[in-house]
């Protein structure tokens, strides 16, 4: 189902370039009897390249991962509570973005502060329908949650002033964002003998087993010394479940930039989306600005955009790296 979700774009547009370019070659052939097919030769000439513009964007070398879900993680960075009440902005505008594209949502773990910020948030987010027929709204093959939100990690900075700034000075913090795709536990085997699993006492707002029983989980994968821990739910045995789930994530992240590696075949969209050292976006509230620094894009709806309307963000990092992967295979045919 998934492969033949992918599949069904591409034969539609060329099915339908076939038709165009036959119906094109008639109407040149009646425009020498008849002076009116003339500029339905054209229209169709304009269509035809259209549609071929298309199939070769569609035919370009795919992320084998874009039909996955995805977990991401948010950390808060310089700036201290006012770069953790940032991280839980992040994470309701991501909770709102999913939202406006009907896709589920589910909070793995998280550690808040005593305003309401988040010092580390992991969610995890499930494209609706996965592995039946990602395919997106408009038509593209490859639309799970990663095809759009792998272009997220990185440092996100903000400039604003905070709710503890007295005077009214405009301050400049940091929030680190993380984004891997979720691994199928069939697809990343992990031995138990690998495994070093820790229980201590959760801490925080809950319930009444918080503080009292050891019900948090940390998980140490030892050959690669990947730590996990999770903490949010009341029994031992779901947030083991939870913190396996992120540790699968995690694995499957490492083997894919592995295998990148070795291939030579990174993808700047790639890197970005796991090297937290790169400054990707800056979010200007008194001037109300969003900056993409990757690919130049700069727009004055940032209240907008931090209630969930990503599109237009994430559309511009989708353009760009399609006019790469296009450059780079017209130099490859050349």
């Amino acid at each position: 189902g998934r492969r033949y979700g992918e599949l069904g774009p591409i034969v539609h547009a060329y099915r339908e370039w076939q038709q165009v370019r036959a119906d094109e070659a008639t109407a040149h052939e009646l425009a020498g009897e008849d002076a009116s097919f003339a500029a339905e030769a054209e229209q169709l000439g304009r269509r035809r390249a259209e549609l071929e513009n298309r199939l070769q964007e569609l035919l370009l070398p795919r992320d084998a991962s874009d039909g996955r879900d995805v977990i991401l993680e948010v950390k808060a960075g310089e700036g201290g509570e006012e770069s953790a009440l940032f991280a839980g902005d992040l994470l309701r505008m991501y909770l709102r973005y999913a939202e406006r594209h009907g896709w589920k949502t589910e909070i793995l773990d998280s550690t808040m502060t005593g305003l309401g910020g988040y010092k580390d948030v992991t969610v995890a987010i499930k494209s609706a329908g996965r592995g039946a027929s990602p395919v997106k709204g408009d038509g593209e093959p490859g639309g799970g949650a990663w095809s759009r939100l792998k272009y997220e990690g990185g440092v996100h900075r903000v400039q604003r002033v905070p709710v503890t700034e007295s005077q009214g000075r405009i301050h400049t913090s940091a929030a680190g964002v993380l984004v891997m795709p979720e691994a199928d536990p069939v697809e990343v085997t992990v031995d138990p003998a690998d495994l070093r699993v820790d229980v201590f006492r959760s801490s925080g707002p809950g319930g009444q087993s918080v503080n009292t029983t050891d019900s948090a989980v940390r998980i140490t994968h030892l050959p690669t010394g990947i730590v996990v821990s999770c903490q949010n739910e009341k029994s031992q045995l779901q947030n083991k479940e939870q913190a396996m789930r992120i540790l699968r994530a995690r694995l499957l992240a490492q083997a894919q930039e592995q295998a990148d590696a070795q291939a030579a075949a990174e993808r700047r969209s790639q890197v970005a989306a796991v090297d937290r050292s790169q400054r990707v976006r800056t979010y200007n509230f008194p001037e109300n600005r969003i900056s993409d620094h990757r690919v130049g894009y700069k727009a004055y709806n940032l209240d907008q955009v931090i209630d969930g309307d990503l599109d237009a963000v994430i559309g511009a990092l989708v353009a760009a790296d399609r006019a790469e992967k296009i450059a780079e295979s017209a130099e490859r045919a050349s």
